[in-house]
């Protein structure tokens, strides 16, 4: 009986670094076709390291396990998603994490992109809107043990401001306009990297650097498809629009 216990969790772990070298195999790929939006032939040795290392099954729903190594975005419930492991790779490395950065991350999900981030940072905080998503994602990071992760039940429009401020900010959900509140608690230099558009038509991503007079330098880097991010500064935003509009 122990014979077949080890022999099957050797096949399982064979199994697990085939499906991971396939994902890996595929963001290369993906990374070598978009070099033309990017100019990015190839992503950061240790953001891929440690793409490479995490299990990115304990972040997807028990019925998609088998799918969690497809370089796509996967259902995680409450209208949201785990993102394509490329677009993961690509975020990460455009935010260029040294080992003494302390990162905000808007939209916690199943908190994948929280772990990546924790493997490469000093401190990562996360916040996730959806309270269901928010409680099983601080367990999870809890029970693999990251401990240099904070999560926060909240509004990510308006950051952390307890925490602030950060040398990174990581937001994983569109909008139109990247919110106020994050630029100002980015520290001068600090990278910001977000989705921005219409949740229904056109977006891209973009990339941010902090100026001394505190506004934003952006960049756009490739257009992408991401859900919105929600609640009361969005709401606050289009009804300012909607206000404009009338006048």
């Amino acid at each position: 009986m122990k014979r077949i216990i080890v022999a099957l969790l050797v096949i399982g772990s064979l199994a697990l670094i085939a499906d991971t070298q396939k994902m890996i195999e595929d963001i290369n790929e993906l990374a070598r076709l978009t070099e033309r939006y990017t100019n990015i032939s190839e992503f950061d040795k240790d953001v891929m390291k440690t793409l490479e290392k995490i299990d990115r099954s304990k972040f997807v729903p028990d019925f998609l396990k088998r799918d969690a190594f497809r370089n796509q975005p996967l259902p995680i419930g409450h209208g949201q998603t785990i993102s394509q492991p490329y677009i993961v790779a690509l975020m990460t490395h455009l935010l260029d994490i040294q080992t003494s950065d302390r990162v905000l991350e808007i939209g916690t999900g199943s908190g994948y992109q929280a772990a990546v981030l924790a493997e490469l940072a000093k401190d990562v905080f996360t916040i996730e809107i959806v309270p269901e998503l928010a409680k099983t994602a601080k367990k999870r990071l809890s029970d693999l043990k990251y401990e240099n992760v904070a999560v926060k039940e909240g509004d990510g429009w308006y950051g952390w401001p307890d925490a602030a401020p950060f040398d990174k900010i990581i937001v994983t959900a569109v909008a139109k306009e990247i919110p106020p509140e994050l630029i100002e608690q980015l520290k001068v230099g600090g990278l910001i990297v977000m989705p921005v558009g219409d949740s229904e038509g056109s977006q891209d991503l973009m990339l941010g650097a902090k100026q001394k007079d505190g506004t934003l330098d952006s960049e756009s880097i490739l257009p992408v498809q991401f859900v919105p991010l929600t609640g009361e500064g969005v709401l606050t935003l289009r009804s300012q629009e909607s206000n404009g509009k009338d006048k």
